[in-house]
């Protein structure tokens, strides 16, 4: 039994999750793993001194608890409760997979914490320009919604912070455009994960 670890990181409001769903449909004993399940508590998030919580760093999450789900389904892919739906569109790339399960991490900050960065067979990065990225989260609600000045102050920067130390330290990341029809992204992904499919069935 093999298994394959897609990682698909980036920018918020860059269509990760949308990207994973699809993803899922199409490809052979796949479940997803989301890093948004992983935040702490509203309470054990730090407070700067302008009054905005920290969420947008590694401290906000359980990342140790993030690393053990992800290394107990490569233990075990098919005692996680993922459902072998059979893929959409079974194509002659996909035939004798049946023995690999795909997992695909999905979230903002998956690329700047080392023990994560062992698990990986494919890395995605999920990128927007400014403008853009700062209108498709004005249109989304947060628990607890974002404040006056959030965005400018906290999200944007410490996405520049981490992207940049990604860009310094991690080589093989595929850096995705967000700007790109959602069909045109899912394209590019699946067939370099059916790529990856095959150098792992030879």
């Amino acid at each position: 039994m093999k298994v394959l670890v897609i990682g698909l990181g980036g920018v918020t409001n860059g269509g990760k999750t949308t990207l994973a769903e699809k993803l899922k449909k199409m490809l052979p004993n796949c479940d997803i793993i989301c890093q948004d399940d992983f935040f702490k508590p509203e309470s054990e998030v730090e407070t700067d001194e302008r009054g905005f919580k920290l969420y947008d760093v590694l401290d906000a999450l359980y990342m140790d608890e993030m690393v053990k789900s992800i290394r107990n389904w490569m233990k075990s892919p098919t005692s996680s409760g993922v459902v072998m739906e059979e893929p959409q569109n079974t194509c002659d790339n996909l035939k004798n997979t049946d023995d690999v399960y795909i997992l695909i991490v999905e979230g903002f900050l998956l690329y700047n914490y080392e023990p994560l960065n062992e698990l990986w067979n494919r890395r995605y990065f999920l990128t927007l320009p400014y403008e853009e990225c700062k209108r498709r989260r004005s249109t989304r609600v947060y628990q607890p919604a974002d404040t006056p000045g959030y965005f400018d102050g906290h999200v944007w920067p410490m996405y520049l912070k981490h992207k940049n130390e990604l860009e310094e330290n991690a080589s093989s990341v595929v850096y995705l455009d967000g700007t790109k029809s959602q069909d045109e992204l899912l394209s590019c992904v699946y067939s370099d994960i059916i790529q990856e499919l095959k150098k792992l069935r030879e």
